[in-house]
């Protein structure tokens, strides 16, 4: 069996081609102009991974959303279900960069941190 990948571990975007026998073990991967292809194909058949970003919204904040991501990459199956997650929280602000928004999202042990400050809204009556 071929499989095809467009290797994202670098600008360069290389398209490796990957045989694999009857079983799944990888017998060639082409393509690749160097290691971290092979290392993100073989990643990519045993435990794909990605890094979500994205906004959540924020209370009483200069900025209605707060934008924030995992600290490192998470299954990629869990992706569309920590997004919606992310969707229900509410932070207050003031938010200052890297604070936890979300600890051990989806006990995956990665959590979800904000990724700049958010001063609280100001007012006259302030």
């Amino acid at each position: 069996m071929t499989k095809k990948f467009i290797c994202i571990r670098c600008p360069k975007g290389c398209e490796i081609t990957t045989t694999l026998d009857g079983s799944g073990v990888i017998t060639e991967i082409t393509g690749n102009n160097c290691k971290l292809g092979i290392d993100y194909v073989k990643a990519e058949l045993s435990d794909p991974r990605r890094t979500l970003t994205t906004t959540v919204e924020v209370i009483e904040g200069e900025l209605p959303l707060c934008p924030v991501w995992t600290e490192s990459p998470i299954p990629k199956d869990k992706i569309k279900e920590l997004a919606d997650a992310l969707r229900a929280i509410k932070i207050t602000a003031p938010v200052k960069i890297n604070q936890i928004v979300l600890e051990n999202a989806l006990g995956t042990g990665v959590n979800v941190v904000a990724e700049r400050e958010i001063n609280k809204h100001s007012t006259l009556a302030d």
